[in-house]
């Protein structure tokens, strides 16, 4: 064999060493990061559902509201039923803090989904 040759086996054998460390050390690092991500996941998923309901009105005060005009009405005080608005629901809007929350609640579960993206698209390169 001449040393050409000689060195190319070389350099193959080493390179082949080279990869297979690499790999092997990235894939374990991607099965991390999909471990992680997918528990990350399901922890804001649970927040993001509890906090659901701070963004619609309390059907409680609508309830309040309607039985409160039933009652005026049926006392003979149509004045005091006019004047309360009908569906409370219809003036009640989020606080700029829930709202606020809520957006980094939804940037934080995307970035995460997209990290396992990421790592599954590098696990099956």
């Amino acid at each position: 064999k001449d040393d050409r040759s000689r060195f190319w086996a070389a350099y193959k054998r080493v390179a082949e060493e080279h990869d297979d460390e690499f790999l092997e050390r990235y894939t374990s690092d991607m099965d991390i990061v999909l471990i992680f991500s997918g528990l990350f996941s399901a922890v804001s998923t649970a927040f993001i559902v509890a906090m659901e309901s701070n963004l619609s009105p309390d059907p409680d005060d609508t309830t309040h509201a309607l039985l409160t005009q039933l009652v005026q009405i049926g006392l003979g005080n149509f004045t005091a039923a006019g004047s309360t608005p009908a569906a409370p629901a219809s003036t009640w809007s989020p606080s700029t803090a829930i709202i606020r929350i809520q957006c980094i609640a939804y940037a934080s579960l995307s970035f995460s989904l997209l990290a396992a993206f990421g790592a599954v698209l590098g696990k099956q390169w």
